[in-house]
């Protein structure tokens, strides 16, 4: 008896491949988050240790509050954007996780429909033993009516 194939197997295959890209682009955007809060935590760090000289000159005062007003600036904006990829990275998770559910949801198909051909050849082959079983025994039978008539 032949076999049917799965006819959605090529939109399995798809979703594979979908869920592998899916998957790529999570640990992609992961790592760039992660990348992103490290400068952040070093930046931040690296103003928190920052110190101003005790004896400056108002002109080297100012100057230096400056350089240190844009060294916050620049942590702020720095870790802004750390949570802005950290955002960016659960909705790409997010994703792969949707990806992820439509391959399982395909597969659980796929499996559904091999359990039903494996039913329905175990039906036919116990039909085809049945008939070669009930076919003997009926030309037994007549045979044996047969002889009972002479």
């Amino acid at each position: 008896m032949k076999r049917a194939g799965f006819r959605l197997e090529p939109v399995l295959e798809l979703r594979r491949t979908q869920e592998r890209t899916a998957a790529l682009a999570a640990a992609q955007a992961a790592h760039t988050a992660a990348d992103a809060d490290r400068r952040a935590t070093e930046r931040e760090s690296a103003l928190a240790t920052a110190t101003v000289p005790p004896s400056l000159t108002a002109g080297e005062f100012v100057a230096t509050m400056a350089l240190h007003r844009l060294a916050a600036d620049d942590a702020a904006a720095t870790r802004s954007l750390a949570t802005a990829f950290a955002e960016q990275a659960e909705l790409v998770r997010a994703q792969w996780t949707e990806a992820a559910q439509r391959t399982k949801g395909l597969e659980r198909l796929k499996e559904r429909h091999q359990e039903a051909m494996r039913v329905a050849e175990a039906a036919a082959e116990e039909r085809a033993i049945d008939d070669l079983v009930t076919g003997r025994a009926g030309r037994t039978g007549s045979e044996g009516d047969d002889s009972w008539t002479d």
